[in-house]
């Protein structure tokens, strides 16, 4: 029973988020941590699912060029939160970058965290949680947080309407009115981006 539940999970997840990590934590709800466990052990050994690290997985994906896929660090430090109960935010430029309002790629994928400090290496990928204060990580939704953290990455002088107008379409409408929900979290001066992205004419 808990077998079959966890690979419907997993089958559902890599359905709807490909690039998904998980932990046994994603699965203590449908069993003890040593069936949990058994079960993610035997998927490892059909090739179902891929040991990154101590205590993460995924579902093996392949390019046809480009050979084996690595997750995305958003999708490892997500996996990270979940199992720690903590909240992440990218650094301001890793932000910038995600949202494609900067081209220039952080050398490392650094996140802010509530949780505890910790570095993970997958590959040649290296993902590192710096531990900060809940006040500094924020509480607004994580899509907002991230809009902020960019336009903070960008400064007062360099941010305009221009620059960020085409996140109106690259995020979604629930998305969109809950960074209007966020506002007053924001500082003054973003308002005004802010109410474009949010699809509020200025």
């Amino acid at each position: 029973m808990v077998s079959r539940q966890i690979d419907q999970r997993i089958a559902q997840g890599a359905r709807q988020d490909p690039d998904r990590v998980y932990t046994p934590f994603d699965f203590l709800d449908l069993g003890t941590p040593h069936s949990v466990g058994m079960t993610l052990l035997r998927l490892v050994r059909s090739g179902n699912l891929r040991h990154l690290g101590r205590g993460l997985y995924d579902v093996p994906r392949t390019h046809p060029l480009l050979g084996e896929l690595l997750p995305t660090a958003e999708a490892i430090a997500q996996a990270l939160a979940r199992r720690d109960g903590a909240v992440i935010q990218p650094t301001e430029a890793m932000a910038a970058n995600l949202l494609g309002l900067s081209e220039q790629v952080p050398v490392k994928a650094v996140f802010l965290t509530d949780g505890p400090p910790r570095s993970v290496t997958v590959g040649s990928l290296t993902v590192q949680l710096k531990q900060r204060p809940r006040r500094q990580v924020g509480s607004a939704a994580p899509t907002s947080s991230l809009v902020f953290a960019a336009l903070r990455s960008l400064g007062k002088a360099n941010a305009s309407i221009a620059r960020v107008a085409h996140l109106r379409e690259t995020l979604s409408p629930k998305d969109r009115k809950r960074l209007l929900k966020d506002l007053p979290l924001a500082p003054a001066w973003m308002h005004p981006l802010l109410r474009c992205i949010a699809g509020i004419d200025p």
